[in-house]
C-alpha cells in the first residue's frame, strides 16, 4: 500500500493531464502528480528517454532492468519486463540480470559492458575510466551520454517508486476477480 494517497487527477494541471492521456493507466502517473511543478519535466525527459533515443532499445532495457534490480524496485522492474520483452529479451536474459549478469554467457560482449557500466554508476557514481573508454569505443558520444542520462534517471524513480511504495496494478482475472501483477 502506498505510503500517501494517489493524487486526485481532476486536480492536475492542464499541462499534467494533457502529458498523462497518451499514457498507460499506471499508478507511477498517479503518484506523480504529487510533484506538480516537476511532473512534466519528468515525463517529458522519461518519454525522450523511451522514444526518442539514439541507444539501440535492448541495450535502453537492460541498463533499465539493471538499475530496478540492484535499486529492488519492485513496481520498476514488473514494467519494464514486460518492455524488455518487446524489445526482444528473452526471459533468460530477463532473469540473469537479476543475478551477477556480467559474468553470463547469455550477454553479448556489448551487452556485458552496459550492464558492467551500469552496476559501476551506480555503485560508484562515477564508473572507473578503463570500464568508460572501452564502452566508449562501442559507443559515440551521444549514446555514451543517453545511457549514462538513463542509467540516472531510472535511478531516480527507483527511488521514487520506493519511498512512495507505489503499488503494482491489480489486474482483473477472467472470472472478475482482482490479482496482483507478479514479477
Amino acid at each position: 500500500m502506498s505510503r500517501i494517497p494517489y493524487f486526485d487527477m481532476d486536480q492536475a494541471t492542464p499541462e499534467l493531464q494533457e502529458l498523462l492521456k497518451i499514457r498507460r493507466p499506471l499508478n507511477l502517473y498517479r503518484m506523480l502528480p504529487h510533484a506538480t511543478t516537476i511532473a512534466p519535466g519528468f515525463l517529458k525527459m522519461g518519454g525522450a528517454i523511451l522514444r526518442d533515443s539514439a541507444i539501440d532499445p535492448v541495450l535502453r532495457e537492460i541498463a533499465i532492468l539493471r538499475v530496478g534490480f540492484l535499486s529492488k524496485a519492485a513496481y520498476e522492474t514488473h514494467q519494464h519486463k514486460r518492455v524488455a520483452r518487446n524489445a526482444g529479451i528473452s526471459d533468460t536474459k530477463i532473469a540473469a540480470l537479476e543475478n551477477d549478469a556480467s559474468d553470463s554467457e547469455v550477454f553479448s560482449p556489448l551487452e556485458r559492458l552496459v550492464i558492467l557500466y551500469t552496476d559501476d554508476v551506480v555503485a560508484n557514481v562515477k564508473a572507473s575510466t578503463a570500464l568508460f573508454d572501452e564502452l566508449l569505443a562501442q559507443l559515440d558520444h551521444r549514446r555514451m551520454a543517453e545511457l549514462t542520462l538513463t542509467v540516472g534517471f531510472y535511478m531516480m524513480v527507483s527511488r521514487f517508486l520506493e519511498n512512495f511504495d507505489v503499488d503494482i496494478e491489480a489486474q482483473a482475472t477472467s472470472d472478475g476477480q482482482v490479482k496482483y501483477a507478479s514479477n
